[in-house]
């Protein structure tokens, strides 16, 4: 059983798939950091300062004694909550596509230009090339 389990462990598949867990949690930190600190305040600024996170439809208002101490908790449906994990997840998968969108021009453009060198490469043989060519098939005829 240890020898199932350490090939197991040990495939690259696994092993792949741990790294790219890893550093897709650290990814998922950097964006998630991008968009707390830097597009939510902008957006923030751009909506006159609305936190959707404090709109809510209040069904039962809460209740309040003398001494400020809770008698009866509210309740409410916090829509605005949601309008931010909304928005939120809309700038983190706008984010990623542009990620991913970026790596695929890149790599289509590497493999453009490794298909333009091996083109090169096959073309026809320099002119020296062709005329020691020549000269060889003559001397094998006489």
């Amino acid at each position: 059983m240890w020898k199932e389990f350490k090939a197991f462990i040990l495939r690259g598949n696994v092993i792949d798939l741990a790294v790219a867990v890893v550093i897709g949690a650290a990814f998922g930190k950097i964006v998630t950091a991008l968009v707390d600190n830097v597009i939510m305040p902008l957006i923030g600024v751009l909506t006159a300062g609305v936190d959707f996170a404090d709109m809510k439809v209040v069904l039962q208002k809460g209740e309040l004694d003398a001494a400020g101490e809770v008698l009866k908790a509210e309740i409410a449906i916090g829509y605005g909550v949601l309008i931010n994990t909304l928005i939120q997840f809309l700038i983190v998968a706008l984010v990623i596509f542009l990620i991913v969108k970026g790596i695929n021009t890149a790599r289509a453009k590497a493999e453009k230009l490794a298909k333009k060198e091996k083109v090169e490469d096959t073309a026809a043989p320099a002119p020296d090339v062709v005329l020691l060519t020549e000269i060889r098939d003559l001397l094998k005829k006489d």
